[in-house]
């Protein structure tokens, strides 16, 4: 879609924290996280509604959850990775993966702006 804000970054037309890629999907830091690590995770295809989405590709999708999860409880030690899918805020399909040490840490009234060198400290903390 042409004015979609999470096809421009697949494209690179957006800079992003990108953490994670494979052929179908992407994985950037949140720039409002929940807590250091937030990803959202999003099909390079585009696709509104994560229930529109073909079910082989939505099948990828989330095996790249689980991958892109495996990753973020390495390197960032939570107890947990939340999964979270609203669809509301950006018209594409997306997941949002939390690294989680409480309940509470899902609650996006906690969300706060990261600055860009927030961003790339944890990029960095995740994909080396």
């Amino acid at each position: 879609m042409e004015n979609c804000v999470f096809c421009k970054i697949a494209k690179g037309e957006i800079p992003s924290y990108k953490i994670w890629e494979d052929e179908d999907s992407l994985a950037f830091l949140d720039l409002n996280p929940l807590k250091e690590g937030h990803a959202v995770l999003i099909p390079k295809k585009h696709t509104d509604y994560i229930f529109d989405i073909p079910d082989k590709e939505y099948q990828n999708l989330f095996l790249a959850a689980k991958r892109l999860a495996e990753i973020l409880k390495s390197k960032l030690k939570p107890k947990k990775i939340g999964v979270q899918v609203m669809g509301f805020g950006v018209p594409h399909a997306h997941v949002h993966l939390i690294p989680l040490d409480s309940e509470r840490d899902m609650n996006y009234m906690n969300a706060t702006p990261a600055t860009p060198e927030e961003l790339k400290k944890v990029a960095e903390k995740i994909t080396k």
